[in-house]
């Protein structure tokens, strides 16, 4: 396997950006100099396996955070957003330190202590989303790695995608404070569209594999249960010390050396079953992603579905990370006729994942909206592009 940079041609928004570009001369009085887009994530399959050093099948969606920027030389990141226009963040980048900046603001403010010296004295920052937060879609690793461009750029820095991934990833676990694995950074940085990216997170190798739903009448389906979740919070953290704790009872380095269910035999006879459940979800969910891959190279992507479903269920039961609104919106979906669907993202709370036929779709929307209350939120998301630069003016 081989990966690279996200290699998209840059591009204009149209309006987007250039609102985003007005905002930004009406807030700092002075053009913005650099501009990137960062996609949202969507996870084909492939969940809490990442910081167990094991596989992922993510893809970017069309949904992004961008960000425009300018260098300052008085040692001071000034950040705001269009969605809080009322609100301006001022961080002294002398002395950054984790802890120091909370809130939305420590990531960008994060991204600047990660790049350190390299990177520009000063900046002002202005960012624009449409990416929900806390809905399990990357938002903070698509901000992170959009604000990491635009300091690379104004720095007069060349890094490659995979550079910027693994500061955006330094950022979110060193100075935000969440354990997660590389699994987000590595996909908002590169992907390519109509494809999922298979990531191997012990050795970091990436290959590209064909996820074009609509060449066979499929949509990909993601609905924001409405449910918002927060991996600061200690149940993430927990189930991340729970794998630890599994792997040093099996005598491994991490659950990624446990091939099948088989080798966890050694932790069928504790009377705390918990290490059991947490580890056979990680050692199923691997064995998922390489079924997936499999029959996504043989054209055969209908197949997926049930794999989705089997990876809800092993999440649902075995690493008790869904919600009750996640299981009412799947056994809606698949009621309604969807081939398959699961919860996505870290957990307690966010969107689910539904594979669904082209000519059900209407169906099992207005099933979900039935079944669900909460008004939730629908976007039909084909596989996109990477983070890139985006052209101004």
């Amino acid at each position: 396997m081989s990966g690279s940079a996200a290699a998209d041609p840059t591009r204009s928004l149209g309006p987007a950006l250039t609102d985003l570009a007005r905002w930004f001369a009406e807030y700092y009085g002075t053009p913005a100099e650099v501009a990137w887009l960062a996609p949202g994530r969507g996870n084909l399959i492939g969940e809490h396996t990442d910081y167990n050093d094991g596989l992922v099948l993510p893809f970017a969606i069309g949904r992004s955070v961008r960000v425009a920027a300018a260098s300052r030389a008085d040692g001071v990141l000034e950040l705001r957003s269009l969605q809080a226009p009322g609100e301006r963040v001022e961080v002294a980048l002398r002395g950054l330190a984790p802890g120091s900046v909370h809130g939305w603001a420590a990531y960008p403010a994060g991204t600047a202590w990660a790049i350190g010296d390299r990177g520009p004295a000063g900046a002002s920052v202005l960012v624009d989303s449409d990416l929900p937060l806390g809905a399990g879609l990357a938002s903070s690793a698509a901000l992170e790695c959009a604000v990491l461009g635009c300091l690379a750029d104004l720095a007069g820095l060349a890094l490659p995608g995979r550079e910027i991934a693994a500061l955006a990833w330094r950022c979110e676990t060193q100075f935000v404070g969440v354990p997660c694995g590389i699994m987000d950074q590595f996909a908002v940085m590169l992907c390519r569209p109509g494809h999922a990216l298979l990531l191997d997170c012990r050795s970091e190798e990436t290959c590209d594999v064909p996820l074009d739903p609509a060449s066979v009448a499929l949509g990909l389906m993601i609905i924001d249960t409405r449910v918002k979740h927060e991996l600061t919070g200690g149940q993430y953290g927990q189930r991340r010390r729970e794998c630890e704790a599994a792997a040093r009872a099996l005598g491994v380095a991490s659950l990624r050396d446990v091939e099948d269910e088989a080798g966890l035999a050694p932790l069928a006879g504790l009377a705390d079953q918990v290490p059991m459940r947490r580890a056979r979800h990680v050692v199923t969910e691997n064995a998922r992603v390489r079924r997936a891959v499999e029959v996504m190279r043989a054209g055969r992507l209908a197949d997926v579905g049930p794999l989705l479903t089997a990876s809800h269920g092993s999440l649902r039961d075995d690493f008790e990370v869904s919600w009750a609104e996640a299981d009412i919106a799947v056994d809606a979906a698949l009621a309604a006729g969807a081939l398959g669907a699961r919860m996505m993202g870290g957990g307690f709370g966010g969107c689910v994942l539904a594979m669904v036929p082209a000519d059900r779709s209407s169906v099992v929307v207005r099933a979900i909206e039935s079944a669900l209350a909460g008004a939730p939120t629908f976007v039909e998301v084909m596989p996109a592009a990477g983070a890139h630069r985006l052209v101004l003016g």
